[in-house]
């Protein structure tokens, strides 16, 4: 079980890396096409879509973690560092969105699409599980 847990490993990793990669890119093509307050909202959106999945990857491996190692106990302890990266990710992706959105009127569809890299990202991890030739074997 270990050498899939390391190929998943590789595999969210890859997530994260095409989840920039796309950003960048979108960023650098709205900045031609639609100039700097599109570009700007791509690149945040880009960023806090990565810092999301991060996050997300971060607090289920933990709890991961928890369920393993208390397996038997009548009580489970949960850090609160746990509950923060649950919670403090929408807290954060919402501020950040309202003050991007609000304060330095930037168009709220360019801050979509930037949330839409992580989307991407994960839609070519997809096709690359599924066509690639190096899958674990169950």
């Amino acid at each position: 079980m270990a050498a899939n847990d390391s190929y998943y490993t590789v595999a969210e990793r890859r997530i994260e890396y095409v989840t920039l990669g796309i950003g960048a890119a979108a960023t650098i093509a709205a900045l031609f096409f639609y100039g700097l307050p599109a570009g700007a909202g791509v690149a945040v959106g880009a960023v806090l879509a990565w810092l999301n999945f991060r996050w997300l990857k971060q607090g289920v491996g933990a709890l991961a973690g928890l369920a393993k190692a208390q397996a038997g106990a009548r009580k489970v302890r949960v850090p609160r560092s746990v509950y923060f990266k649950f919670i403090g990710r929408y807290v954060l992706l919402i501020l950040v969105a309202y003050v991007i959105l609000t304060r330095f009127r930037v168009p709220a569809a360019s801050l979509l699409a930037g949330f839409g890299a992580l989307v991407a990202a994960v839609l070519g991890e997809i096709v690359w599980q599924l066509f690639g030739t190096n899958r674990p074997s169950f």
